[in-house]
């Protein structure tokens, strides 16, 4: 909530500059990698309505809190890729699904607002070029170490040391008997 409150305080331009600089799609997509798609989807969705209670909630809170939920359906959709993603791997779905996110925030801007989407569109590339390079950082080096943490403390979590040993030991009583 800090950074929030700073960028209130700001200009507008630095407003929106600011207030894509942070974790909430990394933790979306960090939860859809681990816990599956409609938990990833639910945390992006309630992490944003949940901050827009203590920021400035409006019309525009459930449509931005489902466009945000898109990023635990792309962890989940890593997902399928590997129990873990690669640098490569994150920072794509990062962008691809950044640009995609930032798009529909346009798209439903325009509509809203009955302003040109071709304008809403051009306004938003300082934000959107925000956005891509905040979540290009951090899904690929915080997202994956978070999901690296929680394999390997979550018993059972596929890809964790948990469940490695688990298998292990698993082969291990086939073989004995």
């Amino acid at each position: 909530m800090g950074v929030g409150r700073l960028a209130l305080g700001l200009p507008t331009p630095a407003y929106g500059l600011l207030v894509k600089v942070g974790l909430t799609e990394t933790l979306a997509f960090v939860s859809g990698f681990l816990f599956g798609s409609a938990m990833g989807f639910l945390s992006g969705a309630m992490i944003i309505i949940i901050s827009d209670l203590f920021m400035m909630p409006g019309v525009w809170t459930p449509f931005i809190a489902a466009i945000i939920g898109i990023f635990g359906l792309a962890g989940s959709a890593a997902r399928r890729l590997g129990s873990e993603p690669s640098v490569f791997t994150s920072c794509v779905f990062a962008v691809v699904f950044t640009v995609l996110s930032e798009s529909l925030q346009n798209v439903w801007f325009a509509w809203f607002f009955n302003i040109p989407i071709a304008a809403v569109f051009l306004m938003g590339v300082p934000s959107t070029a925000a956005a891509i390079v905040n979540n290009a950082v951090l899904i690929p080096t915080v997202g994956r170490k978070v999901i690296r943490l929680i394999q390997n403390t979550i018993p059972g979590q596929p890809g964790g040391a948990n469940a490695r040993q688990a298998e292990s030991s698993k082969a291990a009583q086939r073989v004995s008997h």
